[in-house]
């Protein structure tokens, strides 16, 4: 789902971006609710920056990377934890564009989340290329994301990947295997 996001271009640096786990919701510009088997995810976007809200029967799981005034966690590269019965995965780039090819990336991932039925994205007035998108799925009983937060200004894109699953054991006594795929 692709929309307008009528407010200001507010987060208007790549470094101004923070990452946090588990902030409680915040107020969203605009939202998609999925159902992806078993898992509730929403997705959240939050002038240009995101939240992921996901919900399932082993417990909830909230990601937030936004510029949050007051934060001392900056947006790290790499994340690996353990929440609750779930591995967290996250992991950030940023790309440095000349104009012209900053332009045709914009473009084509704008093209690629637009008729995308698990993604959510938001263009801002002022610049064709200004936009955070959002993309999910589920794959071998893991959720995951994707999302893109351009800086045209800067000629820079924020992009993230996230993974969630269930904890991985080494052996498990007297249970059955879980399936490999939903």
């Amino acid at each position: 789902m692709l929309t307008t996001l009528h407010t200001a271009y507010t987060d208007t640096r790549a470094a101004d971006l923070a990452w946090a786990l588990g902030r409680e919701p915040l107020p969203a510009l605009a939202l998609l609710d999925l159902e992806l088997s078993g898992a509730k995810l929403q997705l959240r976007l939050l002038g240009a920056s995101h939240q992921v809200l996901l919900e399932e029967e082993r417990g909830s799981c909230s990601e937030t990377v936004a510029c949050m005034p007051g934060s001392s966690t900056p947006l790290p590269l790499g994340v690996a934890k353990r929440v609750g019965d779930w591995e967290y995965e996250f992991a950030a780039r940023v790309e440095t564009l000349s104009e012209g090819s900053f332009a045709g990336r914009a473009q084509e991932l704008l093209a690629l989340v637009a008729d995308h039925p698990n993604s959510l994205a938001g263009t801002f007035p002022g610049s064709p290329h200004a936009f955070t998108a959002m993309m999910a799925q589920r794959e071998n009983g893991q959720v995951r994301w994707r999302t893109w937060h351009a800086y045209p200004q800067e000629g820079r894109l924020v992009v993230t990947r996230t993974r969630v699953g269930a904890v991985t054991r080494g052996v498990r006594a007297q249970r059955t295997p879980e399936p490999v795929a939903l």
